[in-house]
């Protein structure tokens, strides 16, 4: 008896210890270190698939688009000629066409932002005819550019319905897209027209989180409408503003190929060239590769720029306010 009591007492004492750290180690929240290692490294692996794809489907044809405009076309493909190609399009009057075409549109994408802006806060306030917008304002947005370019060239046509009517007024007929002087506000306008449902679905979207409560106490202060737009919409959707700038300036610079093609082709006399047009006239009929690339990182440059420019600027001026 005496024996046994010393072999049982040490081997029940070594189960039940074990039996009570093992709890007492994951009531204290302590993990074993390969947990510890998996939950590191789990944000990493769930985001590495994305990052492939991006780093294979985008970044890498995009270095190889940039490491080819420095080379030549034609007897001197795959020849490395530095500068070349940026010297000849600089010295292209189509290309700088295209940029001061690019610049019209900079300063006309106040005017594309701010038609789907206020058809939303219409549509949001309730004023009258705001469900009208409300019904057909995405309509345009799902028509092909084509269709969209056919339309309007039956529309603008010298002999059209357009210069009809204005006729019926006594005004003179208008050659919209014949004339260098307007044809690119003609497009533009085209543009924004036919792209505007967009933007002004994620106005709808924005206005779903403005608080409600800050337009009620702008009405019991007797704000006028400009007020509460200017002092109250505008300062809580600057982030909806700011995304809506980037986007429709990133459309309008990669977007116009289809009605540019169909209601104009480039001209009059090349003055609705734009870079994404360019790039395709040299590449599609040129067959100048190595020139369209370096028009490509050009127009990749100005995207960055005037859509860094952008951000900055709004929130600045949201600062301000």
């Amino acid at each position: 008896m005496g024996n046994t009591q010393p072999s049982v007492r040490p081997a029940s004492a070594g189960r039940t210890g074990g039996a009570a750290a093992t709890p007492a180690a994951h009531r204290s929240g302590v993990r074993p270190r390969g947990g510890l290692r998996t939950e590191r490294y789990a944000p990493y692996i769930l985001v590495l698939p994305a990052v492939l794809i991006i780093v294979l489907l985008r970044l890498y044809p995009l270095l190889l688009g940039v490491n080819f405009s420095f080379t030549g076309d034609g007897a001197q493909n795959g020849t490395a000629v530095g500068f070349g190609n940026y010297r000849e399009l600089f010295a292209d009057p189509l290309f700088q066409t295209a940029l001061s075409n690019v610049g019209l549109l900079v300063l006309l994408l106040p005017v594309a932002v701010a038609i789907p802006g206020l058809l939303a806060t219409f549509i949001y306030l309730r004023v009258p005819g705001h469900r009208f917008y409300r019904s057909v304002y995405f309509f345009p947005a799902v028509l092909s550019p084509v269709i969209v370019g056919a339309i309007f060239n039956l529309l603008l046509a010298f002999d059209g319905p357009l210069n009809a009517v204005l006729g019926s007024f006594g005004v003179g007929p208008v050659d919209w897209l014949g004339d260098p002087d307007i044809a690119m506000f003609m497009v533009v306008g085209v543009h924004i027209w036919a792209t505007f449902g967009m933007a002004l679905v994620v106005f709808l979207a924005g206005f779903a989180t403005l608080d409600a409560a800050l337009l009620d106490a702008a009405r019991v202060d007797g704000a006028t409408l400009r007020q509460v737009v200017w002092h109250v919409i505008i300062p809580a959707l600057s982030r909806t503003i700011q995304f809506v700038f980037v986007t429709t300036m990133i459309g309008m610079l990669t977007s116009m190929f289809g009605l540019l093609y169909v209601m104009t082709s480039g001209g009059p006399e090349g003055s609705t060239y734009l870079p994404e047009f360019y790039i395709w006239k040299q590449q599609g009929q040129m067959n100048r590769p190595a020139l369209a690339s370096a028009a490509s990182t050009i127009l990749f440059m100005i995207m960055l720029v005037v859509g860094l420019l952008q951000i900055k600027l709004l929130e600045r001026s949201g600062k301000e306010d």
